[in-house]
């Protein structure tokens, strides 16, 4: 039993496995190609191998079956295979089909047929069909009234060409010429033509094998018998030679002028002079030059609107189509792939046929591909439908070739003048490089490696007008080396443009006029500068100084004018109906553009980095008004017994440090936030969808199908939409701010003041040699050093008015003055902190006598903070102030009329102007930088996420800069030890 059970198990076991090695087991073959197939074997396509052909037989032409060798007949077939046997001696020849033996009346062929002499056809049955004995060779008669000849095959008799008929009146061309079975008689076209193929970009001229069959023939043809397909022949011919004129008068295009000229008397085909009757229409005129009358005389019938019920945007483009022979195919509406190559969904490429949408496709084509589609090429003659119901009407579409030569120069790349418009454009040529055979592999192909078609507005036009559109293609040649690995770049664009002579007028009138006013306001800014340094002499610092002032206005007068185009633009052309403004293009029309862009952010740097440095060389200065309210006492020891001495106590400097910190803080504080300012425009144009606005088209929808056709964006409208975002969103930022932000939250420069009055300190700030602000802190208390319970008093009776009034003069609440000070001041203020700075110069002018380099602080301290202290006490005669208003104009234009000749000036200022010296005072200026970096970085990388990554990235290196250099400039010029400013 358990003998059984280990059987048992052992068989399962072993099915298992073998089960498991069928199921992973591979199969293989070997790889065969009909090419490695031999002599006598044929390609099987079941098996996909060589299989050997049966006895007496051999592989077919084509390699994929057998066939009996010479001298034997099938006997038998079921389609699979066949058996031969061999004709008998006395039937030594193989009938046509292969199938019977058969006496010849000549000689036999190489496959052991019969052959009939030239003039005859052989006859191997009878009229029921049944074979004959012997074959018979009958002779067609080329004589009246048959005029027969054998057919290509060789079996039948058949009327002559109709040529050899009418040049001959026999089947014998004789001493006529005859050229592509043809026979003509002697002409004007030169009997030796040229059949080369000039590919001027590579500088080699093929001889093509098509030219050398078709050439001559397709010529004669056409101007002897007025063959149409010859002559469209002829005119494929010329545009393979790229519509090019040369000294030589045989070549494809030159035959093509000599019967243009020599069938005037035919007249013009459609009433259009240029289109001679009988021929294809491939040129503007025979002379270049007349492309401006072409293309700038009179405008399409038909308008074109965005919106309303009139709306029209549809381009609508037919085309006529030949082959190389001249056939006439079909008409197509041009859309889909018979204009562009590049492959894509029948959405996108409709794209290109919206008015108003510019549409750009670009690809890269296998050379391979090129071949195996485009065997061989076919013409399109494009046409504007201008139909309208039953009046169907087409207007030819003019083409600008940029390979075209004209006594071997490309005539097409110049200027407008010197244009020679043409007619009938083809894709890919794969055909006339072909210069063996014509089933040889070309030598060199030709690809229309850019097509495009543009569109001029009729200027001033208020309906949609626009000239005929113009087809421009760009042709590449290509050495046919590796086709399998060779590739080729080919694009296809729809553009429009518009006259902007009148919009570069207007823009440099406004740049003019108000570059002229800056060049004013920036001399009454050097002026009042003048005077606050209390320097008379024009020296060089002056002029570099009007020139840092005229960047800054100078800067905003570009910035202003590119973003009002730019806003411009957005908004009319996105919003008009009947078009009558087209964007500018890309390149040359927006170079200018980009470079006042350009302009205002290179100028506005030089401003920003102005102010930057003048706000870290400010002088500032705490004036502290605390003064010791009683003494202390002090025990001196001295021969054994000890002395008391009172010292008046020491005023806590605590509040100074308080001050400075706080002023520190502020020092880059702004009205905006600029982490929010940069998400809430990337959210706005990321997000939402308002980049879509600035693509190149008429349509203002924010989100696209993502399967839809997304034209590029304009330079134009893209900076003009992040200009504008960034600015509106700034604006309403510093609104919120100054409206409630300020008012029902926190204000920390009104703060600062009530601080410096809380703290018994007055701040001076001098922005220049004798001008700046002061902030008068002097306690109405009288002291600040006190207890918390004393505090609380002393608010609450400011509160309800019991103590005097915080103001610099009695009953007055001013605290902060704009101050322009006298030389005399500013010469005692220079004189105190002289110490200080030859201690920070060159070693050999410190006086080593001096002491510490901290008690020296301390002592210009207190000595400065008494002198100041006095003056604003009225304790020095010569240095005598007054406190007046400004006058309205002296505020408008920041320039200070009185000169402080002989007392200071201290300006009443409710607007806490002492903020200049700030980031905070400076929002104007800081906001149109931040504009700019985000547009330029945009403009550059095309990208809003980077640019506004890098503007982040900038506002915190510029802040650590401010506060870093800040604080240090702060340390030094209120003599507060850095170590205290946290």
């Amino acid at each position: 039993m358990a003998t059984g059970m280990l059987l048992v198990c052992g068989l399962a076991l072993f099915l298992t496995i073998k089960s498991n090695l069928l199921h992973s087991q591979q199969f293989t073959i070997s790889f065969q190609r009909p090419s490695d197939c031999g002599v006598e074997q044929f390609y099987d396509i079941s098996s996909q191998s060589c299989v050997k052909c049966g006895p007496n037989q051999s592989t077919s032409a084509t390699g994929l079956s057998c066939e009996c060798v010479t001298g034997f007949r099938v006997l038998a077939t079921n389609g699979a295979s066949i058996t031969c046997q061999q004709c008998p001696l006395e039937k030594p020849a193989v009938t046509e089909d292969g199938y019977g033996c058969i006496l010849c009346p000549g000689s036999l062929t190489e496959q052991g047929t019969c052959q009939c002499p030239s003039g005859s056809i052989l006859v191997e049955r009878d009229v029921q069909g049944n074979p004959l004995e012997e074959a018979r060779c009958e002779v067609c008669n080329g004589a009246e009234p048959a005029l027969s000849a054998p057919d290509s095959y060789g079996d039948r008799c058949q009327r002559c060409q109709a040529s050899l008929i009418n040049t001959s009146q026999s089947c014998m061309c004789g001493s006529n010429i005859l050229a592509g079975g043809m026979c003509f008689p002697p002409n004007n076209l030169p009997t030796a033509v040229n059949p080369n193929v000039n590919y001027a970009e590579l500088s080699l001229p093929v001889q093509s094998a098509w030219f050398s069959t078709n050439l001559y023939s397709s010529a004669a043809a056409c101007l002897v018998y007025t063959n149409l397909t010859a002559c469209q022949a002829l005119g494929n011919m010329c545009v393979m030679n790229m519509h090019s004129f040369s000294s030589v008068v045989n070549d494809a295009c030159g035959l093509y002028n000599t019967i243009f000229r020599a069938t005037a008397a035919l007249g013009s085909t459609q009433d259009i002079s240029y289109w001679r009757a009988n021929l294809p229409w491939l040129y503007y005129g025979d002379q270049p030059g007349l492309a401006n009358r072409v293309l700038q005389t009179e405008p399409l019938p038909t308008g074109f609107s965005f919106k309303g019920r009139n709306r029209n945007t549809d381009i609508n483009l037919v085309a006529a189509v030949y082959n190389a022979r001249g056939d006439f195919l079909q008409w197509e509406k041009v859309g889909g792939n018979n204009l562009q190559l590049c492959p894509d969904t029948a959405r996108r490429q409709e794209a290109a046929y919206t008015f108003g949408t510019a549409y750009q496709e670009t690809c890269v084509l296998s050379v391979a591909d090129l071949l195996r589609v485009y065997a061989e090429p076919l013409f399109y003659d494009v046409f504007v439908d201008l139909s309208r119901g039953e009046d169907r009407r087409l207007l030819p579409l003019p083409t600008r070739n940029l390979n075209q030569e004209y006594n071997r120069k490309f005539i097409n790349r110049g200027n407008l003048n010197d244009w020679y418009l043409s007619r009938r454009v083809l894709l890919v040529d794969t055909l006339s490089g072909r210069e063996k055979s014509l089933g040889s592999l070309p030598k060199v192909i030709r690809i229309a490696s850019s097509i495009r078609i543009g569109f001029q507005l009729v200027p001033g036009t208020q309906k949609g007008q626009v000239f005929p559109p113009l087809l421009s293609v760009t042709y590449s040649d290509v050495l046919i080396a590796a086709p399998n690995t060779q590739t080729v770049s080919v694009s296809f664009a729809v553009d429009y443009e518009m006259d902007q002579t009148e919009a570069h007028m207007k823009t440099d009138i406004a740049l003019g006029v108000l570059g002229g006013v800056s060049v004013l306001y920036s001399l009454v800014k050097t002026a009042s500068w003048k005077r606050r340094i209390g320097s008379p002499l024009i020296d060089m610092e002056t002029v570099l100084k009007f020139l840092l002032f005229y960047a800054g206005d100078l800067a905003n007068v570009f910035f202003f004018i590119t973003v009002g185009t730019g806003l411009y633009w957005l908004i009319f052309y996105k919003a008009q109906h009947f078009v009558s403004v087209l964007l500018p293009l890309p390149g040359l029309q927006e170079e200018r553009f980009v470079a006042y862009v350009g302009c205002a952010f290179a100028l506005k740097t030089v401003q920003f980095l102005h102010k930057l440095i003048q706000q870290l060389s400010v002088d500032i200065f705490f004036i502290d008004w605390e003064r010791p309210r009683g003494k202390a006492n002090k025990t001196i020891q001295g021969n054994g017994n000890g002395e008391a001495k009172h010292n008046p106590s020491p005023v806590s400097i605590w509040r100074t440090y308080f001050v400075a910190n706080e002023w520190n803080e502020i020092q880059t504080i702004r009205k905006i936030s600029p982490t929010f300012q940069i998400m809430a425009v990337l959210f706005l144009l990321e997000v939402v969808g308002f980049s879509s606005l600035a693509l190149r088209d008429p349509w203002s929808d924010l989100q696209r199908p993502p399967q839809s056709y997304s034209p590029p964006y304009s330079l134009t409208l893209r900076y003009g939409l992040a200009a504008t975002l960034w600015l509106c969103i700034g604006l309403l930022q510093i609104i919120f701010f100054t409206a409630f932000h300020e008012r029902f939250v926190e204000d920390k420069i009104r703060q600062f003041v009530d601080l410096c009055s809380i703290s018994n300190i007055s701040v001076l700030l001098l922005s220049h040699r004798c001008f700046g602000y002061y902030i008068h802190g002097r306690s109405v208390h009288g002291h600040a050093d006190t207890n918390m319970e004393e505090m609380n008093i002393n608010l609450k009776r400011e509160a309800e008015s019991l103590c005097g009034q915080r103001g610099l003069l009695p009953n007055t609440d001013t605290q902060t003055f704009q101050i322009s000070i006298t030389s005399r001041l500013r010469l005692q203020y220079d004189r105190i902190l002289e110490p200080l700075s030859r201690r920070n110069g060159p070693s050999r002018l410190v006086d080593a006598a001096s002491g510490h380099p901290f008690d020296q602080s301390t002592k210009a301290y207190h000595t400065m903070n008494r002198f100041l202290g006095s003056v604003i006490d009225h304790a020095h005669r010569d240095m005598e102030y007054v406190v007046r208003d400004k006058l309205f104009f002296e505020r408008v234009i920041g320039m200070e009329f009185m000169e402080p000749m002989d007392k200071s000036i201290f300006y009443n200022d409710e607007s806490h102007s002492f903020s200049d010296v700030l980031f905070y005072g400076n929002e104007a200026t800081l906001l149109i930088f931040d504009t700019l970096f985000f547009c330029v970085v945009d403009l550059g990388a095309q990208s809003f996420i980077l640019a506004g990554v890098l503007t982040y990235v900038q506002q915190m290196i510029f802040r650590l800069i401010r506060n870093g250099i800040g604080r240090r400039n702060l340390a030094n010029k209120t003599l507060v030890d850095q170590r205290f400013l946290i």
